[in-house]
């Protein structure tokens, strides 16, 4: 029997045999952690530049390695969600990157992932073409002295503030200490020479060897096929990778249907069945809210002009649900809703959010993408459709000349025009690239003149009302909304 015969691994890890442990599928239409967090991490692949569905095929990599090497089903399970959210904390160097290079921080992320940064002669080659590319002769030599001269210093600082946003997000989630200390060593390596600690052999976590390994194999494999991954991986055996590791990676690259069900149309469901105890989330708003607001965080912590954006929309959308007469529940989802608005924006590169002139026409094209975009990435999770349609149109305007689509006011839903009040509030309130934050009264002033045309006049007026109401100040989080 072989990969594609069944959903769950090859009878020879051990721990398929321990009691409890369960691979078969979901069914009746239950909700899945795996489900959720396997969706939302399309949003992280993004913003690494991969191709979607990196984190889950990593995931698929690195789970049958640790089968492979016989882990218990609690190793197992600590090591499914290590690889979904290794990327969890990728925002969060997204500025300091693109400061640093001087270019999109998704395409120099994207090349990076297939550099060995145990070779000179790569990374010297990696920053003479990607530091200040299209810049003068000046600007560009200045990049690349201080990249070359301070690289070390540089290097660790990015992934130090990536891996300890990633394990703290994990936390936050409420995943054991394993699983955010997997996330926390990614980047070491089984030589020493990794980052940010220098750890080396088996100081390293098993799940960020695992995770490593799996990362680099499906770079590779979307680059240049089965051949290309089997081969980097070998090459870097005993350098980058625990050479056991290696080893298991290739026994399990054997088995038939290893890397073709990763293209398979029903790979999703494959990878959600090999979560091992049958850990079934059921949607409640405890959870559900705790994780839209872990990816909110994350969406939020690209750019210092956006900290804070994703939860105070939330916060002050909740306020007009509460004061427009919805219900405890109802309120909670519109406040969901507006955590999750912007998830599209991890798409957009820092060169574009980050811009103090105007925009070209490209890169406001590449803007008006990340409605769009967050509709896609939520309406991968059952129970959020709805909200995805309702934060994918919060940039839609009730005169129709909004975007993506166009909508008109028959077609936008009461509860996204609270998301486009609070929003636009929160950013005429805070500073952006391009301007200072506004006070309160100039934003009214200027969302006034928007009344019936991009702002609902009810939730105007709500707002207004809200304001006096809460004593809200200018992009401030309001704690309890």
């Amino acid at each position: 029997m072989t990969l594609l015969d069944q959903p769950e691994l090859s009878t020879k890890s051990a721990a398929v045999n321990e009691p409890g442990l369960d691979l078969v599928p979901i069914a009746n239409g239950q909700l899945r952690l795996a489900e959720v967090i396997g969706a939302l991490s399309h949003a992280l692949d993004i913003t690494e530049g991969q191709p979607p569905g990196h984190c889950q095929r990593c995931c698929w990599i690195g789970f049958h390695i640790g089968c492979e090497l016989r882990l218990t089903e609690t190793e197992l399970r600590e090591l499914y969600y290590t690889l979904l959210l290794k990327d969890a904390g990728c925002s969060s160097n997204a500025e300091r990157l693109c400061e640093l290079y001087a270019h999109d921080d998704l395409r120099t992320k994207h090349d990076f992932a297939q550099v060995d940064t145990n070779s000179l002669k790569q990374l010297a080659s990696f920053v003479l073409t990607h530091a200040a590319p299209g810049a003068g002769l000046g600007s560009r030599l200045s990049h690349v002295l201080n990249l070359m001269r301070h690289g070390e210093q540089l290097a660790d600082e990015l992934v130090m503030a990536r891996c300890e946003r990633g394990a703290q997000v994990a936390r936050q989630l409420g995943f054991p200490d394993t699983v955010a200390a997997g996330i926390q060593s990614l980047d070491e390596h089984w030589d020493g020479r990794g980052r940010p600690q220098r750890h080396r052999s088996d100081d390293i976590p098993l799940g960020s060897r695992i995770a490593l390994v799996a990362q680099v194999a499906d770079v590779f494999y979307q680059v240049g096929g089965a051949s290309a991954a089997r081969n980097e991986v070998l090459r870097r055996s005993g350098s980058w990778f625990d050479p056991r590791v290696v080893d298991a990676f290739l026994r399990a690259a054997e088995e038939p249907g290893f890397w073709t069900v990763m293209a398979a149309e029903d790979f999703e469901s494959r990878l959600w069945a090999l979560e091992p105890s049958r850990q079934i989330l059921d949607p409640t708003e405890t959870r559900l809210d705790a994780i839209a607001l872990a990816f909110a965080q994350i969406v939020d912590a690209k750019s210092h002009f956006t900290f804070g954006h994703s939860e105070r929309v939330g916060n002050y959308a909740a306020i007009l649900a509460t004061s427009m007469g919805f219900s405890a529940r109802r309120t909670a989802w519109v406040r969901r809703a507006g955590l999750l608005h912007d998830l599209g924006k991890l798409g957009v590169s820092n060169t574009i959010l980050d811009k103090p002139g105007r925009l070209s026409a490209d890169e406001w094209a590449s803007v008006k993408r990340h409605p769009a975009l967050t509709e896609e990435i939520l309406a991968r999770i059952g129970p959020f459709r709805e909200l995805a349609r309702v934060a994918g149109a919060h940039h839609e305007r009730l005169d129709g000349c909004g975007y993506p689509r166009g909508l008109n006011d028959i077609d936008i839903s009461l509860e996204t025009r609270m998301i486009t009040t609070a929003d636009i509030f929160d950013a005429l309130t805070a500073a952006r690239p391009y301007r200072a934050a506004l006070s309160i009264d100039e934003a009214l002033i200027i969302m006034e003149r928007e009344r019936g045309r991009g702002i609902d006049s009810l939730c105007l007026d709500a707002l207004v009302s809200a304001i006096a109401k809460f004593d809200i100040q200018a992009a401030d989080s309001v704690s309890g909304a």
